[in-house]
C-alpha cells in the first residue's frame, strides 16, 4: 500500500518525552509497506554521495570544518522527487538522504588524518586511503547498530537532535518549489563569490588587523592579531552552528590569540623554547603570532580536546551499559523467536549479522595493516587492530551523544587522543620514524572514520524513526554509500594534493591534519611530546567541564586558526538576529528555516565551486591576479576591498531570511 506524504507534519509528541503508556507513532504506518529502496532512490543517493564527498573534502581541507550534507541533500531530494512526481516520495527521500550523507562523515574521517602523511613529507597511495575510509566506515556502522534503540527510542524526547530535526522538517514539509529555489539561488551566489576569490583573487580571502600600520606594529611587538576569513561557505557554516556554539568556539580562539600568545611573548620572548626537539632556533619574540600558535599555543588545545574526550567516555559509561544490554537481549533471542512482534520501523540487521560483520571487518582491518604496507609484521598488526577495535567501540557513544545533543561531532579531538595512544604503543613495539608516522596516521584514519560515521548515522536513525522508515534498509545501504564516498574522497585528495598541496604558500590549511602531524612527528622521531602544553590544556578542559562549558567546542577553537573561527561567530550572530526580530514565534521559526536554506546554499555552492577551481588549477589554468592579492603589504588593497563583498553577502543572508516572515 502506497502512502501519501503531502502536507504532513511530525506528531505533537515527536520532540518531548513520552508519558507513561504513551507510544510514538511515526508518519508512515509501521504496518504499511512504503517504497524505500528503489533504483531511483539508490541512484540519487549515490550521486549525492559523489558530489558532496568532493565538495566536503575541499571545504574541510580548506577551513577545517566538514559541513553536514544532510540538509542540502534532503532539499535536493525533495525538489527532484517532487519535480518527477514520484510516489512514496517521503520514504524514498529518506533513503536518498541516508546514502548521500555518507559523504560528509567519510570525508571527516579521511581529511582529518590522511593529509598529515603528505604534511610530514611522506606518501600514501589511493588504496591505503580508500581502505582506511572503507573499513573505518564499516566499523562505525556496525558498532552503532546496537545503540540505535537506546538513542532514538529509549531516550525519545531527551535529546534535541538538532541536525536530524532540521533535516526531517525539510523532508516532511518541503514540496520542493520555494525551498529548492532559495537553495539554488544561495548556492549560485555563494559559489560564484568563493569562485571569484579562489580562482581570480579579486579580493583577499582573509582580513587581518595587520592591514593597517598600527595593526602591523601591534602584531610585531605585542604578538596581537585578529583575522577573519571572508568566504561565503564559512559564513554559512557559522549560521548553522548557531550563535551559542560559535561563541564558545571563538572564546577558545580569543584565549589563545588575545591572551596566551601575547603572554608567551611577554614571559619567554627572549628565549628559545624547543619542547619537542624539532630544532627550533628562533626566540619567541622573533616569531610571528602565527608561528607561536603553530609551535606552541595550539598544543594546549590538543591537550584540552584529548581530555574532553576522556571525560566524555566516563560520562557515557551508563550509555554503553544500557545499549550493550539491549544488544545482548537481541542476541540471546533464538532464530525466529519474537520476530513477528518486531514492527517494520524497529527492525534492525540481526545481532548475529552485526557480530559476523564486526568479525569480518576486524579481520579485514588486520589483513590491511599486516599486508597493505601499514606496519612491518604480524605482531604490530595485532597491536594496531586492538587499538582500532577498543577505541572505536568506546568512542562510538561519545560521537553519537555529541551529535544527539549539539549536532557537532568532536571526532578530531578524539582522533588526536587516538594518535597519542597509537604513537606511544607503536614506539613501544619498535615501530617508529617515517614508517611509524604513516602507520599511526592510517590507524588514526580508520578510527576517525569509524567515529565520524557512527556520529552521522545516529542522525539518519532518528530521521527514520520520526518518519517511519525501515532501519534495516538504512543500515544495509549505508555500507554502499560508505564505499562510494571512500573511493571519491581518495581520488579528490590526490587531486588536491597535486594542485594545492598541504604545506607551503598557497597550500590548503588542513588544520586538523596539521595538528595530527604536530602530535606524531616528535614522538616518532625520538623527540618528546609537549606534555606541559597538553597538561595545561587538560586543566582548562577540566575547569570548563566543572563550570559546565562545552569543553570540546572551546578547545577546538583553541587549535583552529582564528581566521576560520571568527566567521562562525558572524554567521551565528546573523542566525540569532533573524530568528529573534518578531514577537511571533512562528514567524521567527520561518525566518530561521529560510536562513538555514541560504546558509546550506552558501556551503554547498562555495565548496562545489572550490572543487571546480581546484580542477582548473590542476589543469594548468592560472587566472589568479598575482601582484594584486598576495601575502604581506601588497595585499592591503585586496583586503580593504574584501570588506565590501563580505558585508554584501552578510546583508543578503539577513534580508533574504527576513523576507519570508509569513508562511
Amino acid at each position: 500500500m502506497k502512502e501519501s506524504n503531502k502536507s504532513q507534519s511530525l506528531p505533537e509528541n515527536a520532540h518531548r518525552p513520552l508519558n507513561p503508556g504513551e507510544k510514538y507513532q511515526p508518519l508512515l504506518s509501521p504496518s504499511g509497506k512504503p517504497l524505500e529502496v528503489t533504483p531511483y532512490s539508490v541512484t540519487m543517493g549515490l550521486l549525492m554521495t559523489i558530489l558532496f564527498s568532493a565538495a566536503a573534502a575541499y571545504l574541510g581541507l580548506k577551513v577545517g570544518q566538514v559541513f553536514e550534507a544532510a540538509i542540502p541533500i534532503a532539499i535536493i531530494a525533495v525538489g527532484v522527487t517532487g519535480l518527477l512526481g514520484k510516489k512514496d516520495s517521503l520514504s524514498q527521500n529518506v533513503i536518498i538522504q541516508s546514502i548521500g550523507a555518507c559523504s560528509g562523515v567519510v570525508v571527516a574521517g579521511a581529511i582529518f588524518t590522511l593529509p598529515a602523511i603528505y604534511i610530514l613529507g611522506l606518501d600514501v597511495n589511493f588504496w591505503q586511503m580508500f581502505l582506511s575510509s572503507l573499513l573505518g566506515g564499516a566499523l562505525g556502522i556496525l558498532f552503532l547498530i546496537p545503540f540505535r534503540k537506546y538513542f532514538v527510542q529509549e531516550m525519545h524526547g531527551k535529546y534535541p537532535f538538532p541536525e536530524a530535526t532540521a533535516t526531517t522538517q525539510v523532508l516532511v514539509s518541503g514540496e520542493g518549489g520555494g525551498s529548492a529555489k532559495t537553495l539554488v539561488l544561495a548556492g549560485l551566489i555563494g559559489g560564484l563569490y568563493d569562485f571569484v576569490v579562489a580562482t581570480f583573487g579579486a579580493w583577499a580571502e582573509t582580513l587581518s588587523t595587520t592591514v593597517t600600520h598600527v595593526g602591523q606594529v601591534v602584531a610585531d611587538k605585542a604578538k596581537l592579531v585578529l583575522k577573519l576569513n571572508t568566504g561565503a561557505a564559512v559564513l554559512g557554516l557559522g549560521y548553522i552552528v548557531g550563535l551559542k556554539y560559535a561563541f564558545i568556539i571563538c572564546c577558545g580562539s580569543f584565549l589563545v590569540w588575545l591572551v596566551i600568545i601575547p603572554l608567551m611573548n611577554l614571559i619567554w620572548g627572549g628565549q628559545v623554547i624547543d619542547l619537542m626537539g624539532t630544532g627550533i632556533a628562533q626566540t619567541v619574540s622573533q616569531m610571528a603570532p602565527e608561528q607561536i600558535f603553530k609551535e606552541y599555543a595550539r598544543h594546549i588545545g590538543i591537550g584540552g580536546i584529548a581530555t574532553a574526550g576522556i571525560i566524555g567516555i566516563i560520562k557515557s559509561a551508563g550509555v554503553i551499559k544500557s545499549a550493550v544490554g539491549l544488544a545482548a537481549s537481541e542476541f540471546k533471542r533464538k532464530p525466529g523467536e519474537g520476530r513477528q512482534s518486531v514492527e517494520r520501523t524497529q527492525e534492525d540487521l540481526s545481532m548475529r549479522t552485526v557480530i559476523l560483520g564486526v568479525t569480518v571487518a576486524l579481520l579485514a582491518v588486520f589483513a590491511f595493516f599486516a599486508f597493505g604496507g601499514v606496519v612491518n609484521n604480524i605482531w604490530q598488526a595485532i597491536i594496531a587492530l586492538l587499538i582500532v577495535a577498543v577505541i572505536a567501540f568506546l568512542f562510538t557513544t561519545v560521537a553519537a551523544n555529541a551529535i544527539a545533543i549539539v549536532g557537532t561531532n568532536p571526532v578530531s579531538g578524539m582522533t588526536i587522543m587516538t594518535l597519542i595512544i597509537t604513537a606511544l604503543v607503536l614506539v613501544a613495539v619498535g615501530l617508529k620514524g617515517n614508517a611509524g608516522m604513516v602507520a599511526a596516521m592510517v590507524i588514526g584514519g580508520v578510527v576517525c572514520t569509524a567515529l565520524s560515521t557512527a556520529g552521522g548515522l545516529i542522525t539518519d536513525f532518528k530521521i527514520g524513526y520520526w518518519i517511519g522508515t525501515t532501519p534495516k534498509k538504512q543500515e544495509a545501504w549505508k555500507f554502499v554509500g560508505v564505499a562510494v564516498a571512500a573511493a571519491t574522497v581518495g581520488g579528490v585528495m590526490l587531486v588536491l594534493n597535486k594542485t594545492y598541496g598541504f604545506t607551503g604558500d598557497g597550500a590548503l590549511v588542513a588544520p586538523q591534519a596539521n595538528a595530527m602531524a604536530a602530535v606524531i612527528q616528535p614522538m616518532m622521531n625520538g623527540g618528546s611530546a609537549p606534555w606541559l602544553l597538553y597538561g595545561i590544556g587538560a586543566v582548562i578542559a577540566i575547569l570548563l567541564t566543572v563550570f559546565k562549558v562545552p569543553a570540546l567546542a572551546f578547545c577546538l577553537g583553541m587549535f583552529i586558526p582564528i581566521d576560520l573561527n571568527l566567521p562562525l561567530l558572524v554567521g551565528g550572530a546573523i542566525s540569532w538576529f533573524v530568528s529573534t526580530r518578531s514577537k511571533d514565534a512562528a514567524v521567527n521559526r520561518a525566518r530561521q528555516e529560510r536562513g538555514t536554506l541560504i546558509a546550506s546554499g552558501f556551503i554547498a555552492g562555495g565548496a562545489l565551486m572550490g572543487v571546480v577551481s581546484a580542477i582548473l588549477k590542476f589543469a594548468g589554468a592560472d587566472w589568479f591576479l598575482t601582484g594584486w592579492n598576495t601575502a604581506g603589504a601588497g595585499a592591503a588593497p585586496a583586503e580593504l576591498i574584501a570588506i565590501v563583498p563580505f558585508l554584501g553577502i552578510c546583508a543578503y543572508m539577513i534580508f533574504a531570511s527576513l523576507k519570508k516572515s509569513e508562511q
